[in-house]
């Protein structure tokens, strides 16, 4: 059996300040954790490595003995992604803990290959725990980096009422399989809601438009005739429109505008709604 545990246990609150001291000189952040915390989450840790090394195993940190300290510094990792900490900081917060244990380990064990075989095991241990510290701070930050590029997709593909039965969809962007999935829910949902008749896809912000685009218009215009609702695709440049017959994609029984402006005049005119003018002015000054 390792005397690690009982070295530690012995010397808990000096290897813990000696750990706090390392900290400050390298893994430090006050701007982002205060001492309390830092403290109170550091102790815990220490307290927890003690009662999984008991168990005699230091080599399979996935083991089951080790399931509540992975579980502490799996919430120590997700809290300190969110706080803004970087990888090589919550490394450094684990692999700062060797030098005070080392130094403890060097008092208590007299006999030279004992300590050089006890400061190896927790060399190594401590590694371990530091590269799956990391491990769980970077799947922290790309679930975050996944949510926030949800909200940006669902953000980018508002789908506004322009007109009683009218809905407009102005796609901003590259349109790819992900995002088609996105805009088709959320026209599908707001025909639903607002039980439109007619709904303007416009792409004059779409930079390219190739076969897997048109794809896309064309699965997004189905869904919404299943739903009830004509589309009408708006934006339709002179380059567009060339690339798309280029491409041999058949658009026939879609109705395609140069304009928003002309795709809401047909959408009015299905709708049965019309837009009354202020009228011109005449020559002696008067609307006519």
């Amino acid at each position: 059996m390792s005397r690690v545990p009982e070295v530690i246990r012995k010397h808990e609150s000096e290897i813990l300040q000696s750990w706090l001291k390392e900290m400050a000189a390298s893994a430090r952040r006050a701007d982002l954790l205060n001492d309390r915390d830092l403290q109170a989450q550091s102790g815990a840790l220490l307290s927890l490595l003690v009662d999984a090394m008991k168990s005699g195993n230091m080599t399979d940190v996935r083991g089951q003995e080790w399931s509540r300290v992975r579980d502490h510094l799996a919430e120590i990792s997700r809290m300190r992604a969110q706080q803004g900490f970087t990888p090589s900081e919550i490394a450094g917060y684990v692999l700062s803990l060797k030098k005070p244990i080392f130094s403890k380990l060097r008092d208590e064990v007299k006999d030279g290959k004992e300590l050089a075989d006890e400061t190896w095991a927790v060399g190594d241990l401590v590694d371990r725990l530091g590269l799956y510290t990391t491990e769980i701070f970077q799947k922290t930050r790309e679930d975050v980096i996944a949510r926030q590029q949800q909200e940006m997709l669902e953000l980018s593909t508002p789908v506004v009422k322009l007109w009683d039965g009218i809905l407009a969809l102005p796609l901003i962007g590259t349109l790819d399989s992900a995002r088609t999935q996105i805009v088709m829910e959320s026209l599908l949902q707001r025909i639903v809601e607002t039980g439109s008749e007619v709904a303007i896809i416009d792409i004059t912000g779409v930079p390219t438009v190739d076969t897997l685009v048109a794809q896309h218009l064309i699965k997004t215009v189905t869904a919404a005739r299943l739903m009830g609702a004509d589309c009408i695709i708006s934006g339709i440049r002179p380059q567009t429109a060339q690339t798309i017959v280029h491409l041999g994609v058949d658009l026939a029984d879609v109705i395609t505008k140069a304009t928003l402006a002309d795709a809401f005049r047909i959408a009015l005119a299905r709708t049965g709604s019309s837009l009354v003018g202020a009228g011109k002015k005449s020559k002696n000054g008067k609307r006519g």
